[in-house]
């Protein structure tokens, strides 16, 4: 094997060799099976039996075994998405079909029929040996099929066949129903093989006999077949559906299956041919950057333009060569018609807005001496980060990071910029280099700050400039190594000029939950083992038995790997108020001896220092309620000291500044797609609070909001989803899509014959248990995998090309269904693989697969598994398979759908269709995302679940178009389930954070004195929210406002009501019970179960976004106390 392509295409050939059987032409056709082995025991699908086997001989035995799933302990409950058992037993297929549709006129069609036929026969082997063999024979009948018209069925014996019929039937699709969109005449036409052959009495042989195998049809017409219409198409209300019909024009889909899956045969572009096949697998093709001529795109010389005119030469070209390519767009879809030609227009218009802005970037750059300072600064930091940590040379942008920073510009450094209120989605699939794009706008954001707020020594720029905002602790870890490059290369940048950037660090925050990040930093004799020095000791006093005590490994500068010394509390190891990080490595930049590195990761440290850049996950604000000092992360705070800042939750500390700090000016939600459901709810509850929080006013009364950028590689109805999360009307989608899907300047998709695609395999056996269908396609592929790895020089060549593929990562829907997978792989597989090299057919002396006789542990990536134990099992996936730390399989829910980027992967298999499009997308472009390791996702489909078979059925299309059917995220932030779950959470955070005098822990007593301007700041803020939303009928509209408005008014009184009961008895109040000894608490946590008054009940708050719907379990007891066990 030369390259992993062709190593992928080997991989291909032994699994459907092994799992179906051979096909015609090929060199087995004539194959002898052992024949101590059924054939339908070698192979795993593939076969009809006949129509009128007994039940009892229809399916497997232990079809209806669940696999011994037991459902595990912890796990998020986006990790359950686990389908309902189907209730009936299934069985082996008597019969499969096709379906498609005719032109008028055709009167017949052209049908064959190919199956294999075993037969127990005697065989003399080479030793002179007597031996029983299924022999195969091939078998193919072609049979002329004529079209009458009339809906009868017409049945077939398809010749010399012992009993297999061919039914077909046809019908005349009404023209009303489907006018202009399928020309008049056409017919709807259905063709079934159908085993009718006798079943084998027992005692007369075995029932194989009468099965066919590798049975298949193929259907051929003398004039093409009728493309399949798509009734999301061109009349569609949504734009999302009008672009999908344009974009899609190009891939019809021409039959479906019928449990089996069809391939068609084009001829220049008409379809004139159709075929069955039980191992579907299609091409979902790359997209790639599109260099763009005459542009500047390296980092160094950007980072050192002299002047706004060498900037404006620099960088122009870009803007030009766009217009050119909106003109020639604008020519082409001349020749388009109706709606398809009003949505290309609309598609041009919004490029050409995007050039617009563009424009606007260069121009301010070329103005405005701040900004391009700024800039030059972003494009050394970037450029620098990227050296260091990636060791690349000369780095450079691609076009359309370049564009998407200069087009967010202007938004950023002029406050009053009416592109500020846009929210700009960056849409590029997954793989594509979103992240670099986005920390280059971040370090333009934190740079300018400080060059446009230089009061005070440089401090009045300090604070929180940029929050990014993830779902998964995976994700977030995944990109805190790569934003601590970009601070750390910023920091460097700072210290060489002080003076211009200021003297506060650059620094970098992680705010996420206390698993990952210790929450406070503790003291000698606190009894708590989960601070911050509490977990620096262990790790200090075995580092090898102890995870890191911050979720980095490695330094992100150097990446020297951290060593107990990498850890200082100070100023002492007993009562500590910092813990300092610091690389061992003494070149390294952010060697002890030098500085230390500016990363934060204890809270208490955060809420302090106030780094430039944080990122956090989004449950996290979950805690604005709960802890005074976190509404410093959004501005405000007015005091300073050498250790840091003070907000009003800490009075009296510190020394007063001329200003209090800016909230922040820009924030990042990456993976926007996940922010939807009820996290999604929550969370826009809760912003809604979080932006009041953030607004500042310029003297002229100017409200100035957070620049707001998201990214997805999947979206749907973003408009919707962006309006209900942020309240901002207007969304741009960046790049934004040309008339045709396959290149917008920025990007184009990349025809599989220049750059290798990623491959989709389908499988499904119907009548077979899943646990049994895992077994019998994971044994082979590793099996397959071993052979051609040794074939290609084993471990002594560290370039094998096949490496990508040793190592299968698993996809499950649920935890449930991960932990019985876990079981199967530890112990069928395992054994099973060590032998499956002497799977030989009869005179076979070498076949596809090789014993593997190592298996490493299976490495698990869920939520339920511990922060470092991720980490590890993130650095042995990165091990190729030369290396001892080698991984042969991981398992994994959709906790990797988003956050692993490990270019070396290669191989996947889904469990079971996700429920989500985007779910499914997202996780299978984890594996192929290195152009010289084509991907290989192979999709296990339970055929008797309505979806699954679905896709299965429809197998090539569905994948060409699959980025067309991603669902509309569902947020809805006030519905009245909403309300009850979230808004005292989100009004207490509001009324803490906004009114300086109820900060404090002890403040909650204060609500009586500023009760009547706190309720019209509350309403003002909370009802704009309302309004902001994507409701469009009025009387909805009104009835969200009323409940809202009476929340506001109520819970205030009752917090009120609150204070002045335990105050009657003496007792003081605070807003939780963590926070002093003493008083009484005015919240409540979801699952406390004694409130102090029923008051008390309406002050529930959640500790996280995801915390919306608690779950118990639940233990049922008989009347003697015995447990009730589970007899479902």
């Amino acid at each position: 094997m030369t390259n992993s392509l062709d190593v992928r295409n080997s991989l291909v050939e032994a699994l459907r060799l092994d799992l179906v059987g051979p096909d015609k032409g090929h060199l087995l056709a004539d194959e002898r099976l052992p024949g101590w082995v059924r054939p339908s025991n070698w192979y795993l699908t593939g076969f009809i039996i006949p129509s009128g086997t007994p039940l009892e001989k229809r399916g497997d035995d232990d079809e209806d075994d669940d696999g011994g799933e037991v459902p595990p302990p912890g796990g998020l409950p986006e990790e359950s998405n686990e389908d309902r058992k189907a209730a009936k037993k299934a069985f082996f297929p008597s019969s499969l079909g096709l379906s498609f549709l005719i032109a008028q006129g055709v009167q017949s069609l052209s049908v064959t029929v190919r199956w294999g036929d075993y037969t127990h026969e005697d065989f003399v082997d080479p030793e002179g040996k007597l031996i029983k063999v299924w022999q195969r024979h091939p078998r193919e009948a072609i049979l002329p099929v004529p079209l009458t018209g009339h809906p009868d069925v017409q049945v077939h014996n398809v010749p010399d066949s012992r009993g297999l019929q061919l039914h077909a039937v046809e019908r005349q699709i009404p023209g009303e129903a489907l006018r202009g969109q399928i020309p008049a005449g056409t017919r709807s036409v259905s063709v079934f093989l159908v085993n009718h052959r006798a079943p084998i009495p027992p005692g007369d042989g075995e029932s194989d006999l009468a099965y066919a195998f590798q049975a298949e049809l193929e259907v051929a017409c003398d004039c093409p077949l009728v493309p399949r219409p798509d009734l999301r198409g061109g009349s569609a209300d949504e734009m999302d559906d009008r672009i999908a019909d344009l974009h899609y024009a190009d891939t019809p889909e021409y039959a479906s299956g019928h449990g089996v899956s069809v391939e068609s045969q084009l001829v220049d572009g008409c379809c004139y041919a159709v075929r069955s096949t039980w191992m579907p697998s299609a091409q979902v093709e790359k997209t790639v950057t599109v260099d763009v001529p005459d542009v500047e795109l390296d980092m160094a010389v950007l980072g050192a333009l002299p002047d706004g005119a060498a900037a404006d030469a620099s960088l122009r070209p870009l803007v030009g060569h766009y217009r050119a390519w909106i003109a020639a767009q604008t020519k082409e879809i001349a020749s388009l018609e109706g709606t398809r030609r009003m949505t290309a227009e609309q598609l041009v218009h919004f490029t050409d807005f995007a050039a617009r802005r563009i424009e606007k970037g260069v121009s301010l750059l070329s103005s405005d001496p701040q900004a391009l300072d700024a800039f030059k600064a972003a494009n050394r930091a970037v450029g620098r980060a990227l050296r260091a940590r990636l060791k690349v040379e000369s780095p450079k942008w691609r076009a359309f990071q370049l564009a998407f920073l200069l087009l967010n510009l202007p938004g950023l450094a002029e406050a009053g910029d009416p592109d500020r209120e846009t929210v700009d989605l960056l849409f590029f699939p997954t793989g594509g280099g979103k992240t670099e794009a986005y920390l280059g706008l971040a370090a333009f954001a934190m740079v300018i700050r400080r060059l446009q707020n230089p009061g005070d020594k440089g401090l009045a720029g300090a604070g929180v400039c940029v929050i990014m905002r993830y779902t998964l602790r995976l994700l977030t870890l995944d990109q805190l190594g790569r934003a601590a490059g970009l601070v750390c290369a910023l920091e460097l940048e700072r210290a060489s000029d002080a003076d211009k950037y200021g003297h506060w660090p650059f620094e970098i925050g992680l705010w996420v939950g206390k698993a990952a990040t210790p929450n406070i930093m503790g003291r000698k004799g606190d009894g708590r083992d989960d601070t911050a020095r509490s977990k620096v000791n262990r790790f200090k006093g075995n580092p090898r038995g102890n995870p890191s005590p911050i979720p980095l490994e490695n330094c992100p500068w150097c990446g020297t790997r951290f060593q107990p010394d990498s850890f200082n509390l100070l100023p002492n190891a007993d009562d500590p108020a910092e813990l300092r990080v610091s690389c061992t490595n003494f070149e390294c930049d952010f060697s002890g001896s030098k500085q230390s590195l500016p990363i934060l990761a204890v809270d208490e440290m955060i809420y302090r220092r106030l780094p430039a850049f944080l990122i956090a996950t989004v449950d996290k604000f979950a805690s604005l309620p709960w802890v005074g000092p976190s509404g410093a992360i959004l501005g405000g705070s007015d005091r300073f000291s050498e250790a840091g800042f003070f907000g009003a939750a800490e009075p009296g500390k510190g020394k007063r500044l001329a200003a209090p700090l800016s909230p922040p000016d820009l924030v990042i939600q990456d993976e926007l797609h996940l922010i939807s459901g009820p996290l999604g709810t929550m969370a826009g509850l809760y912003e809604a609070a979080i932006e009041a929080l953030c607004i500042r006013r310029t003297p002229n009364g100017k409200v100035i909001r957070p620049k707001i950028v998201a990214s997805t590689a999947t979206v749907r109805r973003a408009q919707d989803q962006i309006q209900a999360l942020f309240g901002r009307a207007l969304t741009q989608v960046f790049p934004p899509p040309g008339p045709d899907r396959r290149d917008s300047f920025f990007a184009r998709i990349a025809p599989a014959s220049e750059v290798p695609a990623r491959l989709y395999l389908g499988i499904a056996a119907q009548g077979r248990n899943p646990k049994v269908m895992m077994r019998r396609v994971w044994v082979p592929l590793m099996s397959a995998a071993e052979r051609l790895y040794r074939d290609a020089g084993g471990h002594k060549n560290e370039q094998n090309p096949v490496d990508p593929y040793m190592t299968v990562l698993g996809y499950f829907n649920s935890l449930r269904e991960l932990g019985g997978a876990r079981r199967i792989l530890e112990e069928e597989v395992r054994s099973t693989i060590k032998g499956y090299g002497g799977r030989l057919r009869i005179g076979e002396k070498r076949g596809p697969f090789q014993d593997r006789t190592n298996f490493s542990e299976v490495v698990e990536l869920t939520s339920r598994v511990s922060t470092d134990k991720v980490a590890d099992a993130r650095r042995r996936l990165e091990c190729g398979f030369h290396e001892s730390n080698r991984v042969d399989c991981a398992i994994a829910t959709n906790m990797i759908s988003v956050g692993l980027d490990i270019p070396r992967l290669g191989t996947m298999m889904v469990l079971g269709q996700p429920k989500t499009h985007s779910e499914y997308i997202q996780a299978t472009s984890r594996v192929g995302r290195d152009d010289k390791k084509p991907g290989l996702v192979i999709t296990l489909l339970n055929i008797h679940k309505p979806r699954d078979r679905s896709h299965y059925e429809r197998f090539r299309h569905y994948h060409e178009t699959f980025y067309r059917s991603v669902e509309v995220a569902s947020v809805t932030p006030f519905s009245a389930r909403a309300l009850d779950k979230g808004f005292a959470g989100a009004l207490v955070s509001l009324a803490r954070h906004l009114e300086p005098t109820l900060t404090a822990p002890q403040g909650a007593e204060g609500i009586a004195a500023v009760r009547a301007a706190l309720e019209r700041k509350l309403l003002d803020a909370f009802l704009e929210r309302v309004r902001s939303q994507p409701i469009h009928d009025a009387a909805e509209l009104q009835e969200r406002e009323r409940s809202v408005q009476n929340r506001v008014v109520d819970l205030l009184d009752t917090w009120q009501k609150i204070v002045e009961e335990f105050k009657s008895v003496g007792a003081a109040v605070q807003y939780q019970k963590w926070e002093l000894k003493q008083p009484k608490p005015l919240l409540m946590e979801m699952l406390d179960d004694k409130p102090h008054s029923a008051n008390h009940e309406k002050f529930r708050a959640n500790r996280s976004l995801r915390d919306v719907e608690p779950e118990v379990n639940l233990f049922l007891l008989d009347l003697s106390g015995s447990p009730v066990e589970d007899k479902s």
